[in-house]
């Protein structure tokens, strides 16, 4: 019969075997505990003591199995915080980043509070983009498009989640199921990362399709940039996340497609991050 085990032995145990693959390993052992023994993390300071029976000891290492394994905190808890919203995530979504808050900032620069404006999200995965720009616009119309209808399942949950009405869910490839329809402000994170990018490999967890762009990393933008125009009401605009690296690129895109006014923002670690530009029917 083996010795029994505490919470606090437990916790310390999971964060050391943790610390391979995590700098908050303390965090996410308390987090994955708390998950195995149904209860918050406030139970787990007041009941170090406690002695935990071998199910929720077994829970505990098979989910602290998985995050060994590469898979993120978000895909075994099903949950992560973006915009000041909880959202379920899954396989089928991109975990939505905080950088990524920065382009819902740019995006409500640009959008007057009391604004009705028909907004796109492009690729929406679980909606967060969407679902942040709808909760702080009430009064905007904002349509969120996705290839995979295993992602809309979960951007509609969370539309549910945080009862945000003002959101419709599209199934398609890109502009195609609003063609002939206009939108003031078109916002989009698309696939960025080279195909051959080594730092795919630590994001296998996640759906290639929502990561990775060709060779260079900008075949989605590019096709972003060429079919927008098409959409877009007469001076509006479009924000586009990609990677660091990509700043000039994506701005020589966006020009040679017929946008103006661009304009590039760097993320909190001074990085740029995000790309904003303006499309005139009269230019």
């Amino acid at each position: 019969m083996s010795d029994p085990v505490s919470i606090e032995k437990a916790l310390s145990t999971a964060a050391d075997k943790l610390r391979e693959v995590s700098d908050s390993a303390r965090l996410e052992a308390e987090l994955l505990l708390a998950r195995a023994i149904d209860m918050p993390r406030s139970f787990l300071f007041a009941h170090a003591e406690d002695e935990l029976d071998v199910d929720a000891l077994q829970r505990l290492d098979e989910t602290v199995a998985r995050r060994l394994a590469g898979e993120p905190m978000a895909y075994i808890t099903g949950i992560k915080e973006f915009w000041s919203m909880e959202l379920a995530v899954s396989p089928a979504t991109l975990v939505p980043r905080p950088e990524t808050e920065l382009l819902v900032d740019v995006a409500l620069r640009d959008i007057p509070r009391k604004a009705e404006w028909d907004i796109l999200d492009l690729g929406t995965g679980s909606g967060a983009i969407a679902l942040a720009i709808a909760k702080e616009r009430a009064l905007c119309r904002v349509t969120a498009i996705d290839i995979s209808d295993d992602a809309l399942a979960v951007g509609r949950e969370n539309a549910n989640r945080n009862t945000i009405a003002n959101v419709e869910f599209l199934h398609g490839d890109w502009t195609g199921p609003v063609a002939g329809r206009r939108f003031r402000v078109i916002v989009s994170n698309p696939p960025y990362v080279r195909a051959d990018d080594e730092a795919l490999d630590a994001l296998r967890a996640e759906p290639l399709s929502a990561l990775a762009a060709g060779d260079l990393g900008l075949d989605a933008i590019e096709v972003l940039a060429r079919d927008c125009p098409a959409i877009i009401e007469d001076d509006g605009v479009l924000i586009l996340e990609h990677g660091a690296e990509q700043k000039e690129a994506v701005a020589e895109l966006l020009l040679s497609s017929g946008w103006g006014s661009i304009r590039c923002y760097n993320d909190f670690s001074g990085l740029p991050r995000v790309t904003s530009a303006h499309y005139s029917e009269t230019t």
